[in-house]
């Protein structure tokens, strides 16, 4: 009698254990994903949560848009639903590697920045203008708008200068905060450096393209995942089942144009079909495999050189560890298949 009693309650603490064990597996990570400046290039990070992908990865996540990117998308027309907007800063941002890299070497805030991957590796926007400008070299003397200093559109700005031989202070005006359709319409610039949603807008408005920057095929630190070292060092299991989540999306939003689609309609309250499709035809070049961009860092380093930025290398910004994990054990050929 004695032996069976300590063998069911032998049986009874395995039991405990397993139930412990299992409660503990399917204990989801909390983690707030903030999305930066509305973009095509966030559309996989909204999809991940629509379509459980982060609940699946053992994820219990917050995703919103900042304030200051609703307000800036809402001057060219988006409207991002207020209950998907936050003034909440966040664990993982959802934005540009180039102001990043600015930012570490310019604001001592950011030492401890760090880009996790990137899904806009090239430039691939236009340069939107008003009808009366006809050539690029038309440009000189006139204001060209971005979104603000260090970020992607100025860096392309920056670049254009260069290519044309321009004095970024002198030869043209430099007017942040003007990426937005409201800018052309009464005249505060002349053009302005259109990514994928305001492009898409500003030519909806009637605005011609004057030049697709496509043609320079220019490297870029793009859109991706942004955090700090010291997140990632605490928190390695939640930077892996985000990473993971984001390539699966990545691959459902090449897949499937509906769910992108659906996605841009909930998030951003667009319908217009041709608005949509002309924004999800820049699906075609966010990458399979979101490394981050070394070619990208080290070409901002470039545009963006100062006494400090030499004190850094490329590999000072970006931790590649958790795609190439995702890339060696075949993972992601693995949702293409």
């Amino acid at each position: 009698m004695r032996l069976r009693r300590r063998f069911v309650s032998l049986h009874v603490v395995a039991a405990i254990l397993c139930i412990g064990a299992l409660a503990q597996a399917q204990q989801k990570i909390p983690i707030q994903i903030s999305l930066g400046d509305v973009e095509i290039q966030k559309v996989p990070f909204q999809i991940a949560l629509d379509q459980g992908i982060y609940a699946k990865n053992g994820l219990d996540a917050d995703v919103f848009y900042t304030t200051g990117a609703a307000d800036f998308a809402r001057r060219s027309g988006v409207n991002v639903p207020a209950n998907m907007v936050k003034s909440d800063e966040a664990a993982i941002l959802i934005s540009g590697g180039t102001p990043l890299t600015v930012g570490v070497v310019t604001d001592i805030r950011n030492w401890d920045r760090v880009i996790l991957a990137t899904t806009d590796p090239v430039v691939h926007w236009s340069i939107i203008a008003r009808p009366e400008i006809k050539r690029v070299e038309d440009l000189k003397g006139k204001r060209i708008g971005f979104s603000g200093v260090g970020a992607m559109t100025h860096y392309i700005a920056l670049s254009l200068c260069k290519r044309m031989g321009w004095d970024p202070v002198f030869d043209v005006s430099m007017m942040a905060g003007a990426l937005t359709v409201d800018g052309l319409q009464t005249g505060r610039v002349d053009a302005i450096i259109g990514d994928n949603l305001h492009g898409t807008m500003a030519r909806a408005a009637g605005f011609p393209v004057l030049f697709d920057l496509t043609e320079w095929k220019m490297p870029i630190a793009g859109s991706g995942v942004r955090t700090t070292k010291t997140w990632v060092r605490e928190n390695r299991e939640a930077a892996r089942r985000f990473t993971k989540s984001m390539v699966e999306a990545i691959a459902l939003f090449k897949k499937d144009p509906n769910v992108a689609y659906e996605s841009m309609k909930k998030w951003w309250g667009i319908t217009d079909m041709e608005k949509l499709k002309a924004m999800y035809a820049d699906a075609a070049t966010l990458p399979r495999k979101p490394y981050p961009s070394i070619e990208g860092i080290k070409t901002t380093m470039q545009i963006y050189d100062s006494h400090e930025m030499r004190r850094h290398k490329p590999e000072d910004f970006f931790d590649a560890s958790f795609i190439k994990e995702l890339d060696d054990n075949g993972y992601i050929d693995s949702l293409y298949k």
